[in-house]
């Protein structure tokens, strides 16, 4: 009985195995085939399984006779191009809310990181010739400050909802405005003109999807908009963001700092000059890397991947519709 359930389980590729906790869940729903077993397997692949890579191609797509689905265990998915998978007829299944909350979470542990200069302590307090903090060594306020949010979606919801308990003044930049009731549930105002808001703000979160009409859209423009005391948080995509100007922006002093958890490629290059800024935190894009959520991720990457094998309606599917 084993060995026949064995092997009815589909074939899927899958490019990056996962730690072992996580990585057998997916070996119970799936026969995964590596990089180095893709062929003598390729006719028997139906889905592949996205973690961090490999990028959807119309080419790899192709190379798959039999491909159905797509299982991006993420949010973002500007690493697939959906017009490939629309025209050929590949499905593809993301994984929306179950990392709204530690994504969120990420952001405002990068928002008190540099604005409690965290990294900067632990580092002085870890010096074997430290002995005494200047009188002089000051942080920035928190509570009671004024954020703004750039795009309240699913995760800027989760983030403003968290920046209340801190009585802050909250604003946000979208493209249409929200209902009166979420509004109200958050007190939050609309800005329609992203500088207007920029230069009002404390502290500043970037939430929004990767698309080409979000690339860089944090230039000099917008940085120059902001208050020399503001700081900038990043737990979008990394391309949303000229980081050009974001390195003149701080080494010039036009902010106060900035946390990343996302940059453009990732990981920068070794002497990339963000690197190098004392007030600027970076993290590797560990925004819902927390086992509980990431347990969550990959059981619903499964589930679609499997809905679609068994003509079931995906639970979580995007929508090719452009």
């Amino acid at each position: 009985l084993h060995l026949t359930m064995a092997f009815d389980k589909p074939y899927i590729y899958q490019s990056l195995l996962f730690c072992e906790e996580l990585q057998s869940l997916v070996n119970q729903n799936f026969n995964v085939v590596m990089d180095e077993e893709v062929e003598q397997h390729r006719d028997k692949i139906r889905g592949i399984f996205v973690h961090v890579r490999p990028d959807i191609t119309e080419n790899l797509i192709k190379s798959f006779p039999n491909l159905k689905v797509i299982g991006n265990c993420a949010v973002g998915h500007d690493n697939i191009d959906l017009a490939a998978c629309k025209s050929l007829g590949v499905r593809v299944g993301y994984t929306p809310d179950v990392l709204n909350k530690t994504t969120a979470d990420m952001g405002l542990a990068l928002m008190l990181s540099v604005a409690r200069r965290v990294v900067e302590g632990d580092k002085m307090s870890k010096d074997p010739e430290f002995s005494q903090l200047s009188s002089s060594w000051f942080g920035y306020e928190v509570s009671g400050m004024t954020a703004g949010i750039i795009c309240l979606g699913r995760i800027g919801y989760e983030v403003a909802k968290r920046l209340k308990a801190f009585n802050m003044t909250l604003l946000y930049h979208n493209r249409n405005k929200k209902p009166q009731e979420i509004e109200d549930e958050l007190q939050a105002s609309y800005v329609s003109d992203l500088p207007t808001m920029l230069s009002q703000c404390d502290y500043v979160f970037l939430v929004a999807p990767a698309m080409p009409s979000t690339l860089h859209l944090m230039s000099d423009k917008e940085f120059s908009s902001m208050k020399k005391s503001s700081i900038f948080i990043n737990i979008s995509r990394g391309s949303l963001v000229n980081q050009d100007a974001l390195v003149r922006a701080v080494k010039n002093g036009y902010i106060a700092g900035a946390g990343l958890d996302v940059t453009d490629p990732e990981p920068l290059p070794r002497d990339h000059p963000l690197l190098c800024f004392p007030n600027v935190v970076i993290t590797p894009h560990t925004g819902s890397a927390t086992l509980h959520t990431r347990v969550r991720m990959v059981q619903l990457t499964i589930d679609n991947m499997l809905a679609v094998l068994r003509g079931e309606e995906m639970p979580a599917e995007l929508k090719l519709n452009n």
